[in-house]
C-alpha cells in the first residue's frame, strides 16, 4: 500500500534540509569568504570560444551524496565554480512528471524494490530488455511518498541513503542554479508508452530556464531544432560507446562522430565519453598522444563536453591517483579544452579549473606555507628511496627531501623505508633463506640489512610499494631505479638545492648492541662530510623516535631534532610537552592524532597540533597519500581537500607525503596565494558531514585515542656500540631494552592482507 500524505513528507525532508543548509554554511565560515564571487580570469582558453571550461555536476555532488538528492544539488551549488551546470538526466512518471534519475530503473537509486517488491517488469529499451522498477510505473504521489534515494555505487557513504526522496525537475530548477542542463535519454522508450519528453520540454522551457538539451537520439534533438531559442538554450548530441547503436538512425555512435558537420546541423556540442579524446590502453596507462576529436570539433564550430569523471574511479597511472591532474590533462594542455567536463565531483573539477590551470611554472616554495616533506622521496610514483624518486621529489617541488638511513653488514649507510627490505625490494625471492625474526624491530619475518653485505644488496632490485592489491602504482616502472647511499643522498640534495634534508634514523640501538654498528656515527659523519654541518642554507631536519637518538645531535645548533611519535594519541600534557623540549625543536605525529577518524568519517579535531606549537614546537603530519580509498569521505576522496585540512584548517608547519607533487600544486597555487581567488578549497570541518546524518543511523562512536604518556618520550641512554657481531650476540639473562616507539608497519606486495585490516590500517594514519 502506497501513504498519500504529500505535505508531510516534504516536511520531513524540509527538516533534513536545513542540517544540509548549516553545514554548507560551517563550510564557509570556515573560510575568510564563501566560495569566491570574482570573475573568471581573462586568461585565453583553448575552448571553442575561448571561454573557461564549464563545471557539469552530474546529479549534483553525486560523489558524495545520492544522485539529484537535495543534498546533491545543493553541496554542488555552494562548492563549485560559479556557473557551474546542475545536470539531471530526465525520467517520466506514470502521470507525466518529470523526475531527475540518471537510469530508466528506480532499483539502481532508490529503494522501490524492498518498497514495492511485487513492482519488477521487463520492458525493451531501444531494443534491449531491461528488468527492473520503472518510474513510468509509478504516480509523482507513489514515488514522493514511498521512495527514497540511495546511493548507487557501494564505495561511496551509504549513511545519506534513505534520506531524501526523489527530486522532480522543479525541485532541482528551483534552487536557481547557474545553469540547468537536461539530458534527455529515452525518447523513443517514452514514446512507444505514449509519454512525449518532446511534449514536456515545450512545456518546461515555459515555466523555467534549460540552458543545455542534451539527447544520444538524434530524433529527439532534431524534433527540438525549431522548438528552442539557440541562444538561450543549446541542443547537445550525448554520444556512447563507439559500438553502442543510436536508435533513430541505427548506426554505431564511433561512426556517426566521423561526420562531425552532420551533427552540426542538429547540434551545438557533443557529449563524450573521456576516453574518446584520452584513450587509455589495456594497460592503464594513457595512449601516446590524444584524439584529434577536439580539435576536429571544433574547426566545424561544435563544442565538446567530456563526461565520465568520478574521483573513485580507478583512471590512469599516469594521473598518480591525483583527480586533478586528469581533468588538467583536458583542459590544461597545449593543443586544445574541452568546454566542460561532466563529473560526480564538481569541487574536484572547480579547484582543478579555477585553481591548477594555468600554474604550471610556479614552484619556488611559498614563505610561511606548511614545509613538503617527502616520504622516500616520491614513493607513489617510483620505487622509495631511489634516484628516481628523488629526482621526482625535486622536479615535483618538494622542499625537503628525506632519508630512512638503513646499515648493510658491512657497514655501508643507505636509504630505505625500513630495515625489512622485504617490502621495498626483491629481497623476498632472492635471500628468503636469510629470513628470521627480530622481536625488537618487528613481530614478523624479515630480510633484514644489517644481515646482507652491501654487494649483496645490490643485487636486488628496488620494488614500488602500494596501500592495496587493487591500487597499484606505476607498474611500468614497478622495479626501476637504483639504491641511494647516505653520501651520495646528500649530494643529490646539495647539487638539486632543495631547501633542506631529513634524515631519519631508525634501531639505533638494536644497531649498536647486537650488531656492532654505528648508525648514529655513519649519519654525523656523512653530514659533515658533505659541510651539512658547517651550513645553514639548506635546513637538515634529524628525526628518530628515539630521544637518545636526537640527543647526540643537540650539539650542532643549525640542526633541527624532530621527535617521531608513532603511538595514536588525543592529548599532549604539557608536563610531556616541556620534556619533549629538551629533545626536539619538532615532532612528527600521525594523522589520527589530529583528526580523529570513525567507519570513513572524520569526527572531532585534538588539541594536540595546539598542544605542541603553543610550545613553539613544529608539528609534522604524517603520511599523507593520494589514493582515495586511505581518504575520509570529508575529504571528497580528493587528497587536495586533506592537504587544505592539515595546511589550512589545522595549521601544521609540514606535511610529510608519498606524493609531493600533489601537495605542490596546492601550497603553490595561487588560490592558496591571494586574498581574492577565483575559488577557495574549503577545508573539511571534523564531524560535520557526519553531522548531516541522523543519530540512529551514525556509526558507535569510537574509543577516545589515549594522552601522550612518558613511556613514548623518554628513552634509555644508547648502548656502546659493541666491537664484532659475535660480541653483540645477546645475553639470555640480559633482558633488551626496547625503544619507547612501537615498530613502524611495512607495506608488503608480497604479504597478503585481509582487505579490511588494510583499509583500517591506511585510515588510521
Amino acid at each position: 500500500m502506497f501513504c498519500v500524505p504529500h505535505i508531510t513528507c516534504k516536511m520531513q525532508h524540509q527538516k533534513k534540509m536545513i542540517r544540509c543548509l548549516l553545514f554548507i554554511s560551517l563550510l564557509i565560515h570556515s573560510t575568510l569568504g564563501k566560495i569566491s564571487a570574482v570573475a573568471p580570469p581573462s586568461q585565453k582558453w583553448l575552448t571553442l570560444n575561448g571561454n573557461q571550461p564549464l563545471v557539469i555536476a552530474r546529479g549534483g555532488f553525486s560523489g558524495l551524496f545520492p544522485e539529484s538528492s537535495s543534498f546533491a544539488n545543493q553541496m554542488a551549488q555552494s562548492l563549485s565554480l560559479q556557473g557551474t551546470a546542475l545536470f539531471c538526466n530526465l525520467q517520466l512518471t506514470k502521470d507525466g512528471i518529470g523526475i531527475c534519475l540518471s537510469d530508466i530503473r528506480l532499483d539502481n537509486s532508490t529503494n522501490m524494490a524492498l518498497v514495492h517488491p511485487k513492482g519488477q517488469k521487463t520492458y525493451d529499451v531501444n531494443g534491449k530488455q531491461v528488468h527492473g522498477w520503472f518510474a513510468l510505473d509509478y504516480t509523482i504521489d507513489q514515488l514522493f511518498n514511498n521512495a527514497s534515494l540511495t546511493q548507487g555505487i557501494l564505495s561511496r557513504p551509504s549513511l545519506f541513503d534513505l534520506q531524501s526522496p526523489i527530486s522532480t525537475i522543479e525541485d532541482v530548477t528551483g534552487i536557481k542554479p547557474a545553469q540547468f542542463w537536461l539530458n534527455v535519454q529515452y525518447d523513443s522508450f517514452y514514446n512507444q508508452h505514449k509519454h512525449s519528453p518532446t511534449s514536456f520540454v515545450e512545456k518546461a522551457m515555459r515555466l523555467m530556464v534549460i540552458n543545455y538539451l542534451s539527447s544520444p537520439e538524434i530524433g529527439f534533438l532534431k524534433s527540438m531544432n525549431g522548438k528552442v531559442n539557440k541562444a538561450k538554450t543549446k541542443l547537445i548530441f550525448q554520444v556512447f560507446t563507439a559500438d553502442e547503436i543510436e536508435p533513430t538512425t541505427n548506426q554505431k555512435y564511433g561512426s556517426l562522430l566521423q561526420d562531425l558537420a552532420s551533427i552540426k546541423s542538429f547540434a551545438s556540442g557533443i557529449l563524450v565519453p573521456k576516453e574518446y579524446i584520452w584513450p587509455v590502453k589495456a594497460n592503464k596507462y594513457l595512449g601516446d598522444a590524444p584524439t584529434s576529436l577536439v580539435s576536429d570539433a571544433h574547426k566545424q564550430g561544435l563544442e565538446v563536453y567530456a563526461s565520465g569523471f568520478a574521483n573513485d574511479l580507478l583512471g590512469s597511472y599516469n594521473y598518480s591517483y591525483d583527480p586533478t591532474n586528469e581533468y588538467l590533462q583536458f583542459v590544461d594542455n597545449s593543443e586544445f579544452s574541452v568546454d566542460g567536463v561532466l563529473t560526480d565531483f564538481s569541487p574536484t573539477a572547480s579547484e582543478a579549473i579555477g585553481c591548477f590551470a594555468n600554474n604550471k611554472n610556479v614552484s619556488k616554495p611559498v614563505k610561511g606555507k606548511a614545509l613538503i616533506i617527502t616520504k622516500n622521496g616520491a614513493s607513489g610514483i617510483y620505487p622509495g628511496c631511489t634516484d628516481l624518486a628523488y629526482q621526482q621529489a625535486v622536479d615535483d617541488g618538494a622542499d625537503i627531501i628525506d632519508c630512512s638511513v638503513q646499515m648493510s653488514k658491512d657497514g655501508v649507510a643507505f636509504c630505505s623505508d625500513t630495515a625489512d627490505l622485504i617490502g621495498d625490494t626483491t629481497a623476498m625471492t632472492t635471500f628468503i633463506s636469510r629470513s628470521l625474526t627480530v622481536p625488537e624491530i618487528q613481530s614478523k619475518a624479515g630480510v633484514f640489512s644489517f644481515d646482507l653485505t652491501w654487494s649483496e644488496i645490490q643485487t636486488l632490485k628496488p620494488q614500488i610499494a602500494s596501500v592495496y592489491q587493487d591500487f597499484q602504482r606505476n607498474p611500468a616502472y614497478k622495479n626501476a631505479g637504483k639504491f641511494t647511499t647516505l653520501p651520495e643522498f646528500l649530494e643529490l640534495a646539495k647539487a638539486k638545492a632543495v631547501s633542506g634534508v631529513l634524515i631519519n634514523i631508525q634501531n639505533a640501538a638494536y644497531l649498536a648492541s647486537k650488531k656492532g654498528l654505528d648508525i648514529v656515527g655513519a649519519v654525523n659523519t656523512a653530514l659533515s662530510n658533505a659541510t651539512f654541518d658547517k651550513q645553514s642554507t639548506q635546513q637538515v631536519l634529524i628525526q628518530s623516535d628515539d630521544t637518545s637518538v636526537l640527543s647526540k645531535f643537540k650539539n650542532v645548533p643549525t640542526y633541527k631534532r624532530v621527535l617521531l611519535i608513532e603511538e595514536k594519541i588525543g592529548d599532549a600534557p604539557k608536563q610531556l610537552v616541556e620534556e619533549i623540549k629538551k629533545y626536539a625543536d619538532a615532532v612528527a605525529i600521525t594523522r589520527s592524532s589530529i583528526i580523529q577518524i570513525n567507519d570513513f568519517f572524520t569526527t572531532a579535531m585534538t588539541n594536540v597540533v595546539a598542544e605542541f606549537q603553543k610550545a613553539n614546537i613544529s608539528v609534522y603530519v604524517y603520511v599523507l597519500r593520494n589514493e582515495y580509498i586511505t581518504l575520509a569521505f570529508d575529504y571528497f576522496s580528493d587528497p587536495i581537500m586533506e592537504i587544505a585540512t592539515f595546511v589550512d584548517g589545522v595549521g601544521v608547519d609540514g606535511i610529510i607525503t608519498e606524493y609531493p607533487g600533489t601537495a605542490s600544486k596546492y601550497i603553490r597555487s595561487p588560490c592558496t596565494n591571494t586574498d581574492k581567488p577565483q575559488y577557495n578549497i574549503l577545508p573539511a570541518q571534523a564531524g560535520s558531514l557526519l553531522s548531516l546524518v541522523p543519530p540512529e543511523v551514525q556509526p558507535p562512536a569510537a574509543a577516545p585515542l589515549p594522552p601522550l604518556e612518558a613511556s613514548d618520550v623518554v628513552d634509555p641512554p644508547l648502548p656502546p656500540v659493541a666491537k664484532d657481531t659475535a660480541a653483540a650476540t645477546p645475553d639470555p639473562a640480559t633482558p633488551t631494552v626496547a625503544p619507547s616507539s612501537a615498530p613502524a608497519n611495512v607495506t608488503s606486495v608480497c604479504l597478503s592482507l585481509v582487505s579490511i585490516v588494510v583499509l583500517a590500517l591506511f585510515m588510521g594514519y
